[in-house]
């Protein structure tokens, strides 16, 4: 009886008190109260710039990761992984001021329409080493597409707005486009 009471007791008191020291000590819920303050002007910035996204040639810019197999590029579930350029013009040959790393996916099974995954990583100016983060669909063969701007970091951290996308350029025969951005971020 001593060894049931025992027991039952241990298991209480484990089974009830145990929960107020995780969560006390848990570094999962851990609050931190920030001390330095952040001056965060929360201003509106216009960021324009040019993505090439080079499917075809010797030297890609973007790969197919998955899909059907022996499928064309623009069918259903492919799905690619992107370093691609961002420049200052629309020409290849224009300075580059980024790079689009993400990945985007053929999400739509009776259209043209992309998931976008990326992030617009900028390596130039003041910008240098911040990054805007862009989830969203992009109905390729829309003339204008707006996607949101879901987060960022560095001077874009906390980032939220919208990117719109314009294609200049596009090669059905490789898979080539070149697309003028124009994102609106707010941080």
């Amino acid at each position: 009886m001593a060894c049931f009471l025992s027991f039952t007791v241990y298991t209480l008191f484990f089974t009830h008190f145990s929960i107020f020291f995780n969560t006390i000590n848990g570094v999962f819920i851990e609050e931190v109260v920030e001390n330095i303050a952040i001056k965060r002007d929360d201003k509106m910035t216009h960021l324009h710039f040019y993505f090439h996204d080079i499917v075809g040639g010797k030297n890609p810019s973007v790969v197919r990761i998955a899909g059907p197999p022996e499928s064309f590029i623009g069918n259903f579930g492919n799905t690619m992984m992107a370093d691609d350029p961002l420049t200052e013009g629309p020409k290849p040959t224009s300075k580059l001021v980024g790079k689009a790393q993400g990945l985007y996916a053929m999400a739509a099974q009776n259209d043209l329409a992309l998931l976008m995954v990326m992030n617009f990583v900028f390596l130039e100016g003041k910008y240098n080493g911040s990054s805007i983060s862009i989830l969203g669909r992009n109905a390729v063969l829309n003339d204008q597409r707006e996607m949101p701007i879901v987060g960022g970091n560095g001077l874009f951290r906390f980032a939220r707005g919208y990117a719109l996308a314009h294609t200049i350029s596009a090669d059905p025969s490789t898979g080539d486009a070149i697309v003028e951005y124009n994102a609106y971020v707010r941080a």
